[in-house]
């Protein structure tokens, strides 16, 4: 065989390889998987590298980096194979900012943060973003506001509590204190005392319902097999409030929300009380603008609130939200379309699903 030849062939057997699209994509998602070498230039790369595209007669496919380097390739200096993946160097280096924020007496500022981890202001800022779906100065002040609600339960006096959770003036955290524990902080440290919840319990095809309600909105809607264990999650959750049962008035209101879960098209609009970090309230705003009959996947919502990198958390967010319905975690399904896991189980996420399928 000529050399000629020779190189056809092997440009032919190249480009029949599957892994080769991969390389012409300069697909990130095959990072690891595989690895080319290129013979003109001695080296070998990730996929995703964005290098001047190879001549497929002069490609080679490598299981690892050490199959490559024991056939005499270099790594690139370009796409750097022989180091972690570049989505987890940045995964690394957020982790990292994120410990130096929990552990600090006050937040560093973004230059020392994005110093720390050898990136530009600019550039770190934004992978913060990516990552966690907040930006620095938001996840320390949820991270902050975290500590608030555990100190309000351990320490015998509330200033002693915002101090100790890195505020350094009371007044910096009552501006935010209903926001983030949705009553005053002296009265979250009470277990919820001075608090009143109306609530009532009914029955629906999909089986037990709790509805509450506090002075600012509905704040609780359960879903279950067990009426008795809806209350007591419920009193877990307030264990100081006074609960009232509701009245004739109240009894309308479970009713809408029956008629809701029976019927999705009727639609809900009710006030709510909405208690939870930045993050997660945006994340429920994001799951509140799907309209019924369709879905969305935890990558999506992931996107659309900005933080395509911050698919755990939005699932994270999606666990944490007690208003069924309300909030309509139920229509966020895997990316392939599969249901997964639902704070009320999933046949009755497949069963609401179903419901709002229909014309």
């Amino acid at each position: 065989m000529t050399a000629t030849a020779k190189r056809r062939a092997q440009a032919a057997a190249t480009e029949g390889d599957p892994r080769w699209a991969a390389v012409l994509a300069r697909d990130a998602g095959a990072d690891g998987r595989f690895y080319y070498s290129v013979q003109s230039t001695g080296v070998y790369c990730r996929p995703s590298c964005a290098a001047r595209q190879a001549r497929p007669e002069n490609v080679r496919f490598h299981a690892s980096c050490a199959d490559a380097e024991r056939a005499g390739f270099r790594p690139c200096q370009r796409c750097k194979p022989d180091q972690p993946p570049l989505a987890q160097q940045h995964a690394q280096k957020v982790t990292a900012a994120c410990r130096l924020i929990d552990s600090a007496d006050t937040l560093p500022d973004l230059a020392t943060l994005a110093a720390a981890v050898g990136l530009s202001r600019y550039h770190f800022h934004r992978l913060f973003k990516q990552h966690t779906g907040l930006t620095p100065k938001a996840y320390a002040a949820a991270r902050r506001a975290e500590r608030v609600r555990k100190g309000l339960q351990q320490h015998d006096t509330v200033t002693a509590a915002i101090f100790d959770a890195g505020f350094n003036a009371n007044s910096r955290f009552y501006a935010q204190a209903d926001a983030v524990l949705g009553m005053t902080p002296g009265d979250y440290r009470a277990g919820g005392a001075r608090t009143v919840i109306r609530f009532a319990i009914g029955q629906c095809t999909l089986g037990a319902i709790l509805v509450a309600q506090s002075e600012r909105g509905v704040c609780a809607i359960s879903l279950g097999d067990d009426a008795e264990a809806l209350l007591h999650e419920l009193q877990d959750r307030f264990p100081r409030a006074e609960l009232i049962g509701g009245d004739a008035a109240f009894e309308q209101l479970v009713a809408t929300v029956v008629g809701f879960v029976e019927a999705p098209a009727l639609g809900l609009d009710l006030p709510l009380d909405v208690r939870g970090t930045a993050f997660q309230q945006r994340v429920w705003q994001a799951l509140r603008e799907i309209p019924p009959g369709e879905t969305a996947s935890y990558r999506d919502i992931a996107r659309r609130i900005g933080a395509p990198q911050a698919v755990r958390a939005v699932a994270g967010a999606c666990a944490a939200n007690v208003l069924a319905v309300a909030i309509p975690c139920h229509r966020v399904v895997r990316t392939d379309g599969s249901l997964s896991g639902y704070r009320w189980g999933v046949a009755r996420k497949q069963a609401l699903l179903a419901r709002e399928a229909k014309p």
